[in-house]
């Protein structure tokens, strides 16, 4: 007989049915009554067992974390919390672990907790439902861009570029650590490493992903991206994945409409699929917020907040109006900010969620920065002082997605290349694309986890990954 999933079970269409079930047991009372998860749904199935048929060294054996099959015909329950129930006729545990020792009981665990057994946390209602969103997610980006004509590029992961020129890269190496072979000079001899030069792991796949738009028009990148920042925060990881377009012929405009109709695309998709474990995270959510002040409580639920942004129009503001905004703000004439407002200094999480959420009430993109806090391909403004860059603010969480239109004109760029202490000769083919066929065009990027995060209204970034890399962690 074939498996059926819990997520197919639990109408009134398959009472009758006889089928097989496999999971693994959330709870075993009474001798008689099994909740049963499959990881299809944030929902158990409950399996009902001939209490006198079943022996004493089976029952033994149905602990939390017990991997079973059992088989037998759904019926109508008889008991509140669900429809159906299945009968059971035939029931078996699987393999040898010893689940009086599972870790993860059905209790409230704390999510510091659960992160050092992120090999098991999964099994957990709260993670199953993370999880299974994220999925959803990822669909979900791959149909907009699909259906929106983009093409998908996979960039690479080891790279002999700073594409942000921030140099936090983790370098790649095949030298030996304990006897680092070195030049004349005394510096590393990279002649002798595998790649001969010095090699990194990627922090974004956009500059390689502007030579595919300059020829494919519209392409994408959803991939792994590494950062060697020794920040320890709720909002940074070293291994993360980002979402890049890069579309040519394209100005500013262009691609504020296109993180926008992105954006609503991914909520509305989202919204549809996945009602059930965002209702369980909203509530989960709800929950957790009863023991904080009020002041940092949500005003209104996770499906609502979301809604609204996929139903709203986007507002605009430059960052200089925003700079303005912030200086007659209660917040910035009450000294409550902790970090300073003035023009060509970057803004902050609490600056951003004070504009989406005080003063705009709804999603906003900033745009224009000064071009010193910006990077070094972002196009030059008329003014000499800005960049056409933006970021799309939403409600909750800030920034969500980040990008601009590109420097196409070669003078500009390798201007900015100065500037950035970027030598020409380590980004040449970048530079190369500037001198045949050169247009406008534009791209963003948006962090993969901290759109989950935004969705499943988790906190901390380490929870909507399924193995955090963070400073002095890389378990499992």
């Amino acid at each position: 007989m074939q498996r059926e999933r819990i997520v197919n079970l639990r109408d009134e269409a398959h009472i009758g049915k006889k089928v097989l079930v496999q999971g693994w047991v959330r709870t075993f009372r009474n001798d008689q009554f099994i909740a049963l998860n499959d990881g299809s749904c944030v929902g158990n199935l409950q399996l009902v067992i001939d209490r006198e048929a079943t022996s004493d060294e089976l029952k033994k054996r149905l602990n939390t974390g017990a991997a079973i099959q059992a088989e037998g015909v759904i019926e109508s329950s008889q008991g509140g919390g669900q429809v159906t129930e299945l009968k059971v006729s035939a029931l078996e545990v699987l393999g040898e672990a010893d689940p009086e020792e599972f870790p993860i009981q059905m209790k409230r665990h704390s999510l510091e907790f659960l992160r050092e057994k992120a090999h098991l946390r999964f099994r957990t209602s709260t993670f199953g439902a993370v999880f299974r969103v994220r999925h959803a997610l990822n669909f979900a980006v791959h149909r907009f861009f699909t259906e929106g004509g983009f093409f998908q590029m996979h960039t690479p992961i080891i790279t002999g570029s700073d594409a942000e020129g921030a140099g936090e890269m983790f370098q790649v190496t095949t030298l030996d650590l304990n006897d680092i072979p070195k030049t004349d000079s005394g510096e590393v001899d990279h002649a002798q490493d595998f790649f001969a030069k010095p090699s990194n792991l990627t922090v974004s796949g956009q500059l390689e992903a502007e030579l595919g738009a300059m020829a494919l028009g519209q392409v994408y990148t959803f991939g792994p991206t590494f950062r060697a920042e020794n920040s320890n925060t709720s909002r940074h990881l070293a291994e993360f994945w980002m979402i890049e377009p890069e579309v040519a012929f394209a100005d500013l405009k262009d691609n504020m409409d296109l993180a926008e109709n992105c954006l609503k695309f991914i909520l509305k998709d989202v919204l549809e699929r996945c009602d059930e474990d965002l209702a369980f995270l909203e509530n989960r959510e709800a929950q957790a917020e009863k023991s904080l002040p009020q002041d940092q409580r949500h005003e209104t639920p996770l499906r609502q907040r979301l809604q609204a942004v996929a139903d709203a129009p986007f507002q605009h503001v430059t960052y200089t109006e925003a700079i303005d905004l912030l200086q007659r703000s209660k917040p910035y004439k009450k000294k409550k900010f902790k970090y300073p407002v003035e023009w060509g200094v970057d803004l902050q999480s609490e600056h951003e969620r004070w504009l989406v959420e005080k003063h705009f009430n709804g999603p906003v993109i900033i745009t224009d920065y000064p071009a010193g806090i910006k990077a070094f391909y972002m196009r030059q403004n008329e003014d000499g002082k800005t960049v056409a860059a933006m970021d799309v603010l939403v409600p909750g969480i800030g920034e969500l997605i980040g990008g601009s239109q590109r420097e196409e004109r070669l003078d500009r760029l390798k201007e900015k290349c100065a500037e950035f202490n970027i030598p020409e000769e380590h980004v040449w083919w970048y530079l190369d694309t500037r001198r045949f066929g050169s247009a406008k065009h534009a791209g963003f990027g948006m962090g993969f986890e901290r759109l989950v995060m935004y969705v499943t209204g988790m906190t901390n970034i380490r929870d909507v990954i399924p193995f955090p890399r963070t400073p002095q962690n890389a378990e499992f």
